[in-house]
């Protein structure tokens, strides 16, 4: 497999060029299955849809402020869908660019932690890759069902079952 440039917001993970392989069914497959399902390209395209997905259904996002989010407020400080709303297509943006905000986020970021990341640093870097892949993981997972309560929520209000 091979992971390939296609636009500015598309990378795609094609097959390996050649014949097709003959590796035996089984284990290697369930593997493989376990792999795609994980894999850290089909987590960002699914966040990401899901939030385009959002925008397009939330036509005012107006209509979603002062309506509170408690899942929000636990997860992000935010209280209400319009913050939440605005913060998941911010967080898409910097995902696609894969540009960071030149602002001190990083000393924001590890503070908001509550500790150090030096002890991390001192484990392999195959550890080290893994621990943050499984962190990055959850995260887009989390980021992706938000996007879909925020489309709920505004199908809710304006009135459309779903």
């Amino acid at each position: 497999m091979s992971l390939s440039y296609k636009s500015a917001s598309h990378w795609s993970l094609d097959p390996a060029p050649g014949p097709a392989s003959t590796k035996p069914l089984g284990a290697m497959q369930t593997f493989e299955t376990k792999l795609h399902r994980n894999c850290l390209l089909r987590a960002l395209r699914h966040y990401s849809a899901a939030v385009r997905d959002m925008e397009q259904m939330v036509m005012l996002p107006s209509l979603l402020r002062d309506v509170l989010c408690e899942e929000a407020e636990e997860v992000m400080g935010s209280t209400d869908f319009y913050d939440l709303f605005v913060t998941l297509k911010a967080i898409r943006a910097t995902a696609e660019s894969g540009l960071i905000p030149v602002e001190d986020s990083g000393a924001k970021t590890h503070h908001a932690l509550g500790r150090t990341l030096e002890p991390l640093m001192e484990t392999d870097p195959e550890t080290l890759f893994h621990f943050h892949l499984e962190g990055l993981l959850s995260v887009i997972s989390s980021l992706t069902k938000m996007s879909q309560g925020v489309t709920a929520k505004y199908m809710d209000i304006i009135g459309i079952t779903s």
